[in-house]
Order: C-alpha cells, then sequence, then structure tokens
C-alpha cells in the first residue's frame, strides 16, 4: 500500500514538474520562426527595421508570438547557399529574403517552406518566379522593378546634364538581374545619345580602382543599376562619386540622403513594410503561389541640391519641379 501511495507521489510531482516544460515546448513549437536571409552585416538595418514595424503594425511581437532567425551575408552573395541550408535544417516555417540572389539560394534549398521576397529586381528574368500574376512554386512578394525605370533614370540624368555623352554604369558580381537592367539602359542610351561603359565590382575592396578607371577612360557620369551589394556599400560609393566629382544617378533615394547627385525609384524600406503583409497572409493559410508579386506603382525623385553647388552645376527648375524631394 505504502508503496502505492508513493509512487502516486511521485507520479503526481512529476507531472507538475514537467506540465511547465511540456507547455513550453508547444509553444516554442506552435509561435511561427521566420528564417531571414539578407547580404546585410547586421538586423539593425533602416529596411529590417521598416519590415519588423510592418509586423508590429500586424499584431505581431517578436519573441511572444514571431520568431526571427537572421542569417547575414555580411556583402558576401557566396554564402547564401550555405546559409539557405542552415535555415532550412532548423526548420522555420517561412524565408524571407532581401534580394535576388538570396531568394534563388532560398528557392535552391527548399521547394515546400515559403519564401517571401522582401526585395527583388526582376525576378521572373532571374527564374525565382513564372510570372508576376502567378509566381507558381513556393516563392511570392514584392518586386522593385517596373518597366522603364532604367530609361528613365537616364533620360532624367541627361535632363540634368545636357553635355554628357558618356556615362558608366556600374553593378556588383554576382547580381543575377544585371542582365536585363543593362538592356534596358542600352535601348534607352541610343533615344538620348549616350555612350554607356558597363563596369562589373568583383569585390567591393576594388571599387576605388574601378572610379579610378571609369573617370581616367573618360566617363562624365555614373548610373548604378539596383543592387543588393553596392546599397550596403552606398555611403562608398557615394564617396567615391564626390571624390572624382562623376554626377551620379542612384536607383534608390537613400543614396541620395547620404550625399548623392539624384536617385530615382521605389521606395526600399516600403517594399520591407509591404513584405510584412505576405508573410501574415502566408501564416494565416495563403499559399504562395497563389499570392502575385507586387510591383511599385509610387516613385522617389530626389535631387541632391548641395551636390549640385558642389559640382558647379545649374539645375533646370522644370527639373527641380519634378522631384518629389530636393535635399538642400
Amino acid at each position: 500500500m505504502w508503496r502505492s501511495l508513493v509512487a502516486c507521489l511521485v507520479t503526481f510531482i512529476l507531472s507538475i514538474l514537467i506540465a511547465p516544460l511540456a507547455t513550453t515546448a508547444q509553444q516554442r513549437h506552435t509561435v511561427p520562426r521566420l528564417g531571414i536571409l539578407t547580404p546585410a552585416s547586421e538586423a539593425s538595418t533602416p529596411l529590417w527595421e521598416a519590415f519588423r514595424q510592418g509586423l508590429r503594425a500586424l499584431g505581431y511581437v517578436e519573441g511572444q508570438n514571431i520568431l526571427l532567425e537572421y542569417r547575414f551575408a555580411a556583402g558576401n552573395p557566396e554564402r547564401f547557399a550555405a546559409l539557405a541550408a542552415e535555415l532550412v535544417r532548423l526548420p522555420v516555417d517561412l524565408l524571407v529574403t532581401d534580394a535576388t540572389p538570396a531568394t534563388k539560394a532560398a528557392k535552391d534549398a527548399t521547394s515546400t517552406i515559403p519564401i517571401v521576397m522582401a526585395v527583388s529586381a526582376a525576378p521572373v528574368e532571374a527564374g525565382v518566379v513564372a510570372s508576376l500574376h502567378r509566381p507558381g512554386g513556393n516563392v511570392t512578394g514584392l518586386s522593385v522593378m517596373a518597366p522603364g525605370l532604367g530609361g528613365k533614370r537616364l533620360e532624367l540624368l541627361k535632363a540634368a546634364l545636357p553635355h554628357v555623352t558618356r556615362v558608366a554604369v556600374l553593378w556588383s558580381s554576382g547580381n543575377l538581374t544585371a542582365a536585363p537592367q543593362w538592356r534596358e539602359l542600352e535601348a534607352a542610351a541610343r533615344g538620348v545619345g549616350v555612350q554607356l561603359s558597363p563596369l562589373e565590382v568583383p569585390h567591393p575592396d576594388e571599387l576605388d580602382s574601378l572610379f579610378v578607371a571609369m573617370t581616367t577612360a573618360g566617363a562624365e557620369a555614373l548610373i548604378t543599376l539596383a543592387d543588393a551589394v553596392l546599397w550596403n556599400h552606398r555611403t562608398r560609393v557615394v564617396a567615391l562619386t564626390t571624390q572624382h566629382r562623376l554626377p551620379a544617378m542612384f536607383p534608390e533615394r537613400e543614396f541620395a540622403d547620404v550625399g548623392g547627385f539624384m536617385a530615382y525609384g521605389p521606395s526600399v524600406p516600403e517594399s520591407f513594410r509591404r513584405a510584412a503583409t505576405y508573410v501574415d497572409r502566408i501564416l494565416k493559410g495563403a499559399k504562395p503561389e497563389e499570392l502575385p508579386v507586387e510591383q511599385p506603382t509610387q516613385f522617389d525623385f530626389v535631387i541632391n541640391l548641395k551636390i549640385v553647388q558642389a559640382l558647379g552645376l545649374t539645375m533646370l527648375p522644370s527639373l527641380l519641379f519634378q522631384a518629389t524631394e530636393v535635399i538642400r
């Protein structure tokens, strides 16, 4: 009898001790875990903060009802494949990617875990979705590219600098969308009478020598393609344009914010905020293949008047009127 009572008492005590552990394990299992794959070096960037703001607006509190697992390529796209595989092994419930190479690596790593592109340039051309309207597979999200963007940037640059005939075009090695962006610029260049000089950056450490090469070759201005590596090194890129007195058109306003000449394109932070809505819909049961890829509808045209004055240029009043913001 005593043995029976002791056994019951032990069972009761163990049930009390184990219950919280079981509850905690169950909570860990039910709280969705997002895998974040990014070329950045840290989570405290304006883009990922915009994404977290988007999540908070939808009622998600990090560490409570959603978990974020970051993997940083730190400017090295070659790391994406290993980092994507690591996130898949954890496992995660959903992957959120920053830039097309990260999305491609995530798609290669899994065909079942949903993938949300926080930002991507030309995802159809890069082969990560079948089409914008019907992505197919496990990938959807947002694209920062829209037809005519490259041509519009070149037209605005030419309007600001009518004398310019030689323009360098810069992008990083590994940019999966460089080819379609380059083709669009080539077509536009013929229309405005500009000769383009392509320059691929093998590694960010070689930016200095490339700027020397482009100015030595007679480049009068610069356009950079939409490119995650250049975006992460935008302060250095802009500093080199200033050093070489090279007016440049950039695809994101953040370049103008740190001293770039001009920028025209959609808001990248807004794209990251919008990515949270895709995460929310998928976590609530929507299928990625049924969610069309969203394209930008609003664009920033920013002119940095400080740089205009520093370069001794004169800006047409009509062009200043077109700008959505003039940095003075």
